[in-house]
């Protein structure tokens, strides 16, 4: 009785969960709605773009990153598989035969049979293995879930990005031939002496600063390029054809149908994730517990053996022998326990960890939340500003040319324009990358309708977040 008191159990008992403050609502009420989650599993074909439906389309099955969690995932399967057949008995065949000589005798030996062994769970370690397994298996395919969202995000990401630089280098383009025809009715003013070098000199500096901008964007072109085919597993130029033809920044048709917070939570695979981890976390606490009781083993065997192989089959050559054994801790200098503390440290990690990822999904919603709305007014006011500019450097030349009006009226309404038309390029791809940002912040890019074989959470554990509620608990 003494010596069985020093097995009582350490597991940890029911005990409240630390709450995560969950809003009731997203602050952007003006896009808020119900529901839409499952448009969100391929949100890049809001956009209405083919080459971005391919792109995303080939980054998803090529892109090393996927292909690497696709592998973790297979190891935690098989880890899985390999806690579960512990829960089994386990049968080995074997047969031999043996000739031996000692002086002027001889004899011989054959033996065939099956050796069985079994360990009774009594106490649950080898089944709260298999349910940290189980826990793993699923947070392993929640993460490639997640690397797809980042993925698929990263490629529209760029996508946007070279559309942009090809539309900025269309507009320098074109406000480099507005300057050259500006630098060409210069100098012929100039030669007529209606105006001096100075206004000649000034003409041709815009004139090569605007040039000098061309290669950089060129730059930038390039290597988005590089890096879009890079993210679809494939060589650096490998997309150099298709992406050559210059194409509008594409825009999101319309705004996501945004759910109530909690529903955004349960969409997000970092976040399911980050919840299987806990669990698994709480039934190792539950393994190592289970590994201080006392151990029970079963094994036999049953056979033939003879001197010759055809004695093998008489009934006297029959041989069986069945052994039970039990182990019981005494003494191990404090391992054991320290071992349950060790776990019960990990999952409270796995909690924090878990607290951690749900505040920054709030985080990542609200963030492109704001960024959508600040972005919206803003393109629109550089868009009547671009109107204006774009009025005003007409008027300028057109009263230079008549005499009207000096060359710095000209100069600096035609930097206005191009630094105008340039800023609404930019906006216009800030503001599909925020779309990007809220599809990805809001789970987009898998279906966690198909997670895995063994989606429930581990039996007896906390639900990690209330589908209607606004508050969630960590498990």
């Amino acid at each position: 009785m003494l010596a069985l008191s020093g097995c009582a159990s350490m597991a940890p008992q029911a005990e409240q969960s630390p709450e995560v403050e969950v809003p009731i609502a997203w602050s952007a009420a003006e896009i808020s709605g119900g529901g839409g989650t499952l448009s969100l599993t391929r949100w890049w074909q809001r956009f209405d773009d083919t080459v971005l439906d391919t792109l995303v389309t080939q980054a998803l099955q090529s892109n090393t990153s996927v292909e690497t969690a696709q592998s973790v995932l297979q190891q935690a399967r098989a880890m899985r598989d390999l806690a579960a057949a512990a829960l089994w008995p386990t049968l080995t065949g074997s047969a031999s035969a043996q000739h031996s000589r000692a002086g002027n005798n001889s004899g011989s030996n054959f033996q065939a049979g099956v050796n069985g062994n079994w360990i009774p769970d009594v106490f649950g370690a080898n089944r709260s293995a298999l349910d940290a397994g189980v826990a793993t298996v699923d947070a392993r395919y929640a993460s490639v879930g997640d690397t797809q969202v980042a993925i698929s995000a990263e490629v529209g990401l760029s996508y946007i990005l070279l559309r942009s630089a090809q539309a900025r280098l269309n507009i320098a383009a074109d406000n480099l031939a507005s300057q050259q025809e500006t630098l060409q009715l210069t100098q012929w003013r100039q030669q007529a002496g209606l105006v001096t070098e100075l206004e000649a000199e000034q003409a041709r500096a815009a004139v090569e600063q605007t040039r000098a901008l061309l290669p950089t964007l060129q730059i930038s072109i390039a290597q988005t390029g590089h890096a879009l085919a890079v993210l679809t597993g494939q060589p650096p130029e490998a997309l150099s054809s298709l992406l050559a033809a210059s194409r509008p920044v594409p825009q999101a048709k319309d705004d996501p149908a945004l759910g109530i917070p909690a529903e955004t939570l349960r969409q997000r695979a970092d976040v399911r994730a980050a919840e299987y981890l806990v669990n698994a976390a709480r039934a190792r606490v539950a393994q190592a517990d289970a590994a201080r009781f006392p151990g029970f083993a079963l094994g036999g065997t049953l056979g033939l053996s003879a001197a010759s192989v055809g004695a093998l089959s008489n009934g006297a050559a029959l041989v069986s022998s069945l052994l039970a054994s039990v182990t019981l801790p005494i003494f191990d200098g404090g391992a054991a326990v320290a071992q349950v503390r060790s776990q019960q440290a990990a999952l409270e990690q796995a909690r924090i960890a878990y607290h951690a990822t749900i505040l920054n999904a709030l985080k990542e919603v609200e963030d492109a939340l704001v960024a959508l709305h600040n972005d919206r007014q803003r393109l629109l006011s550089l868009r009547n500003a671009a109107d204006a500019a774009g009025n005003a450097a007409l008027m300028a030349r057109q009263r230079f040319s008549s005499g009207l009006v000096d060359f710095q009226v000209v100069l600096e309404t035609q930097r206005a324009q191009f630094a105008t038309q340039d800023s609404v390029a930019s906006a216009s791809a800030d503001l599909s990358s925020d779309f990007v940002r809220l599809f990805k912040a809001l789970g987009g890019g898998w279906s966690p309708a198909t997670t895995s074989t063994a989606m429930a959470p581990v039996a007896g554990s906390a639900p990690a977040y209330p589908d209607h509620t606004s508050r969630t608990s960590t498990p």
